[in-house]
């Protein structure tokens, strides 16, 4: 697989066997995701690699806190509050593929909540990755991220591993930071959900579509 195919391949998994995954694995993925650029070489990622009891206590934990408060508050704003076209068209679309995928009709709230919970759950994977920054960087860090993050989604891939990166495991950030151990300060990014996809699994058998390249393009001569 070469970089072009492994873009194209990479997708966001929502369904994983339960198998776990070699602590050597996640090392090697982070070792090459440790390459990716940053402003000044900065390098402001912090990565909590989360797995067994300890996983299990954190997704439970989140859950709880969804079923008796809703959706927590992420750190940052990661969402426009007023959604304009053509994003909203797009996020809808999103949101009904992956119910249609899974067979939820609209009007059934039961199955739509339990499968939004299941983002808490990290869908099952077997390891969840926090990503954490000090609070002292600032909007060129969140670009820096953004490069680290999509270079583990990648190498993951050369791992025969399958990722989700979720703004979800980010929405309860003082119960993750506490959990493990994280100043209060910390900036919780995002997480990400990390394992062998089961590629039965109906919620893995769509793909969301992309924007033409001249869509959002525009050549200067």
């Amino acid at each position: 697989m070469n970089i072009i195919e492994a873009l194209q391949e990479r997708k966001s998994v929502r369904a994983f066997l339960d198998k776990p995954v070699d602590q050597e694995k996640i090392i090697r993925i982070l070792q090459a995701a440790r390459h990716a650029p940053s402003g000044t070489n900065a390098q402001p990622w912090q990565v909590a690699v989360v797995t067994g009891k300890k996983k299990d206590e954190l997704t439970e934990a989140m859950v709880a806190s969804f079923r008796k408060d809703g959706i927590g508050t992420m750190d940052y704003t990661y969402y426009p509050l007023e959604w304009n076209e053509p994003y909203k068209k797009r996020r809808v679309s999103c949101g009904a593929q992956l119910y249609a995928a899974l067979n939820i009709e609209r009007r059934d709230k039961a199955r739509r909540l339990e499968q939004w919970i299941a983002n808490y759950r990290a869908f099952e994977a077997p390891v969840i990755l926090f990503f954490f920054l000090d609070p002292v960087m600032k909007k060129g860090s969140f670009l820096d991220y953004g490069m680290f993050i999509q270079s583990v989604m990648l190498a993951a891939l050369e791992e025969g591993l399958a990722t989700c990166p979720q703004a979800a495991l980010g929405q309860y950030p003082a119960l993750i930071k506490q959990a493990l151990g994280y100043s209060p300060e910390t900036i919780l990014i995002c997480g990400m959900a990390l394992g062998y996809e089961d590629k039965k699994a109906p919620a893995n058998n769509y793909r969301t579509p992309r924007e033409d390249v001249e869509n959002f393009t525009r050549f200067f001569t």
